[in-house]
């Protein structure tokens, strides 16, 4: 008997995975499988600045402390924050340090990172994801800190937050969503501001439901065959990128999809890729690149949704049941991403 063919690569994907992330930690103990919502923001709390990646300088922190005072919240400083090891803002232990501080900290009720750049990654063995889960907080942060969002949302089954760093743009457009979610604790569904001023193209049209996941295209494929990824079955698959070459674009999405990733989610949305050109003739374009691997899937799928290296942002919680239309390119949040209390 013929097995079908979306059942077939479901299940080479489904192996795949399994032999990415193992069973038991480190101690251990199997990994949590009930996912945890942080408490919601209010006007007074405290938020940690950290740098887990890239180097920032004072007047970086000035602008960040700005911003967020003018959300209604205090700032507590990383001990590491202007800290330099060559392009990194400090040695992999002490930003590791920062993270794990900031978590177990009880005056502080956020962690936003200030900025991207590169680095996360060297410090995800170095984490304590039963620190995390034992004292839930939001984590937010976009770029390089996907590896952060994505880790702790595997290891310690927290809902994490890709959205705004301290250093970016806080225009009306980001600052709405942000309150709305973190605050107010509204299941929102986000859509484009203005869908004639944003190229926004249907890649294959339809509705889907799954757990959204995601991040920055380079960050998340350099992270495949590592422990820390979480599961991708039925799942809402985000992406987004900024001065790749569109031969890059498909040799990343070609990992995606060797590894059994691609083969497992339900719908995908490709944000922005900013500054993403040709590169050398001969070329594909983007969206030829975005056809060739998702049309197969058979399901919905659209370029141009508000996420990555822009100034209006949405805050986009990952591991949160949401669903999509492709056709109107929305995404509705189906439960609030925080907790009342």
């Amino acid at each position: 008997m013929l097995i079908k063919r979306r059942e077939f690569l479901t299940t080479c994907g489904l192996a795949t995975l399994a032999t990415q992330i193992p069973v038991l930690t480190a101690q251990g103990k199997p990994f949590p499988n009930t996912i945890r919502k942080p408490p919601r923001l209010q006007v007074g709390d405290t938020v940690g600045l950290i740098s887990p990646a890239g180097i920032v300088d004072a007047k970086d922190i000035e602008t960040a402390q700005k911003s967020i005072s003018q959300l209604g919240l205090k700032v507590k400083l990383g001990k590491h924050i202007l800290d330099r090891y060559g392009y990194l803002a400090g040695k992999d232990a002490d930003r590791a340090d920062d993270l794990n501080l900031m978590f177990s900290d009880r005056s502080i009720k956020a962690i936003i990172a200030m900025r991207g750049g590169w680095g996360c990654n060297r410090i995800l063995p170095l984490l304590n994801y039963s620190l995390i889960r034992s004292h839930p907080k939001i984590i937010m942060g976009y770029s390089d800190i996907t590896t952060l969002l994505l880790a702790i949302n595997a290891r310690s089954q927290l809902i994490t937050f890709h959205g705004p760093v301290a250093t970016s743009t806080w225009n009306q457009f980001t600052v709405d969503y942000f309150k709305r979610i973190l605050f107010n604790s509204e299941a929102v569904t986000m859509q484009n501001l203005n869908p004639s001023e944003v190229r926004l193209e249907i890649i294959a049209p339809g509705k889907a439901r799954g757990k959204l996941v995601g991040g920055n295209l380079s960050v998340l494929s350099a992270m495949v065959g590592s422990p820390y990824l979480p599961s991708w079955n039925k799942s809402i698959l985000f992406v987004e990128e900024i001065g790749e070459d569109v031969y890059r674009v498909d040799r990343m999405l070609t990992q995606l999809k060797t590894a059994g990733i691609l083969n497992q989610i339900a719908g995908l949305i490709f944000g922005q890729c900013t500054n993403c050109s040709l590169g050398d003739e001969p070329s594909f374009t983007l969206m030829q690149v975005l056809q060739d691997h998702i049309l197969p899937l058979g399901i919905p799928a659209w370029y141009g949704s508000m996420i990555g290296h822009i100034k209006d942002k949405f805050t986009l919680p990952i591991g949160v049941e949401v669903e999509i239309d492709a056709e109107l390119g929305t995404i509705r949040m189906l439960e609030a991403a925080v907790s009342l209390v």
